[in-house]
């Protein structure tokens, strides 16, 4: 009779085994739930982060570089083209050489001149009136018609030099100031011409003295 309840002594021992390790694999399992469920939770909060995160930047950027654009774009439209400074400077430059060598415009009016005093000269006019009519009043008219196209000249070749310069336009300044050099000195040979400061009118010869009779 003894060896019967030693061989189910056993049994409830074998029994209790797997109740007392299930808790552990439970808890086991739980953890390792637990942790991916963490990592997961944590990946889109970090990605929404980086989500929000990067494209402020490249937005940010992009207008800044449209701005700058913007203002390169008022700031050249603001500024003279420098098209008008260049041609007025030529025009200057013409306008000097021209009073130097003579217009057409003087050789006119020097023409008319010459006729009016061939007119209003009578027969009885003498050799001074004629030449001071005929000749001395034609040429101070062309003089002076030199002298207003070299003061033109002047002029504008000194607005040019004051305008602020636009880059790249480096030829303007000195052809201006060549231009105001001309017109310079086509103002002060015409004040002389016209003052007979370099050459003066010619004078008739004196009479001859009457015969002693």
């Amino acid at each position: 009779m003894n060896p019967t309840p030693e061989t189910q002594s056993p049994e409830p021992e074998t029994a209790e085994a797997p109740t007392t390790k299930a808790p552990e694999v439970l808890s086991d399992s739980a953890s390792e739930a637990d942790g991916p469920s963490l990592v997961k939770a944590g990946t889109p909060a970090d990605a929404g982060s980086t989500t929000d995160v990067a494209p402020d930047g490249p937005e940010g950027v992009h207008d800044l570089d449209d701005d700058e654009d913007l203002d390169d774009d008022i700031a050249d439209e603001r500024r003279p083209s420098g098209l008008g400074a260049a041609a007025a400077a030529v025009v200057a430059a013409c306008l000097g050489i021209v009073a130097l060598t003579g217009t057409w415009t003087g050789r006119v009016i020097s023409e008319r001149e010459a006729l009016v005093g061939q007119i209003t000269l009578g027969q009885t006019a003498t050799p001074e009136q004629q030449i001071a009519e005929g000749y001395g009043d034609a040429w101070h008219a062309t003089a002076a018609a030199n002298g207003v196209v070299a003061l033109v000249a002047l002029l504008i070749a000194v607005i040019v030099l004051v305008l602020p310069q636009r880059a790249g336009s480096g030829w303007v300044r000195p052809v201006a100031v060549a231009a105001a050099v001309l017109g310079l000195l086509g103002v002060l040979v015409s004040v002389g011409m016209y003052f007979d400061l370099f050459a003066a009118l010619p004078a008739p010869p004196a009479p001859a003295p009457a015969p002693a009779g």
